[in-house]
């Protein structure tokens, strides 16, 4: 099955990133590869400093690497117009910061932005409110946004990129402001989007919930791909414990059977 979304041989170094000169210091990646397939949930793992985000910016078409592509549906990813991008590949960053006093509900709006003066417009408000649905953010759909909590405005950014209704979505650290139940609804909803039929990229530093949601994992180390395939044979106790130098057993739930990682203290 050829890949929504595919980066071959990509090496990012410093510099790169910043608008500096380019080519200058040390690789922040290094000849790394990944396939993006429809239907698929695809989990970048690694400790801090690894390149998953970097990895990520590239995938997303906002870092041009020093060397390899990136392909969205076989066309080369910088060939695409921003618009015709937007339509294709929906991005929620790390930082989502709103300053101004735009209310929830129009935040989530401006993820119908793309398809303004196209057919898909007349999807707007039916977009916008499965999307405000679907994260739980409904009731506050009149609040505005900087007067929310960190998990309310996470769970509003993914609203946004939702309501974008691309085929690819590229989610760093969606889960990273959540508590216990929102994080589990947010990975929920990201497996339901993939079964769905998107192609979905997710940034995560929870090696359980990588474990129980996604359907590939590639793990980072210093910049370069240390192994990528299903989770249970990418994230065994021997290769945590090499890439995160932190000793742990990889034990079946009790009553799932799912694989959980465990730090051995």
């Amino acid at each position: 099955m050829t890949p929504r979304l595919r980066a071959d041989g990509i090496t990012v170094r410093v510099g790169d990133t910043r608008g500096e000169a380019r080519g200058r210091g040390r690789s922040i990646l290094d000849d790394a590869s990944i396939d993006v397939h429809r239907g698929e949930v695809h989990a970048l793992i690694g400790p801090n400093g690894a390149g998953k985000s970097t990895l990520f910016g590239v995938l997303a078409g906002d870092v041009a690497p020093r060397s390899g592509q990136v392909l969205l549906d076989g066309m080369p990813i910088g060939s695409l117009r921003p618009r015709v991008l937007a339509q294709r590949r929906g991005v929620l960053l790390q930082e989502n910061t709103v300053t101004f006093p735009f209310t929830v509900e129009q935040v989530v709006r401006m993820g119908r932005a793309p398809w303004a003066r196209t057919t898909a417009s007349a999807d707007d408000d039916d977009a916008v409110a499965a999307a405000l649905a679907h994260t739980e953010v409904a009731a506050l759909r009149d609040r505005v946004v900087p007067s929310l909590s960190g998990g309310e405005r996470a769970r509003v950014a993914l609203a946004r990129v939702l309501a974008q209704r691309t085929g690819i979505l590229l989610l760093d650290e969606p889960t990273a402001a959540l508590d216990l139940k929102h994080h589990e609804d947010v990975m929920r909803l990201i497996r339901a989007q993939a079964d769905a039929g998107a192609a979905v990229a997710v940034v995560l530093h929870d090696l359980n919930a990588a474990l129980a949601h996604a359907d590939r994992v590639t793990l980072l180390a210093g910049g370069r791909v240390a192994a990528t395939g299903t989770p249970t044979t990418v994230l065994t106790a021997a290769r945590i414990e090499q890439v995160y130098g932190q000793p742990v057993d990889v034990l079946p739930h009790p009553l799932t059977g799912v694989p959980l990682v465990v730090a051995r203290r």
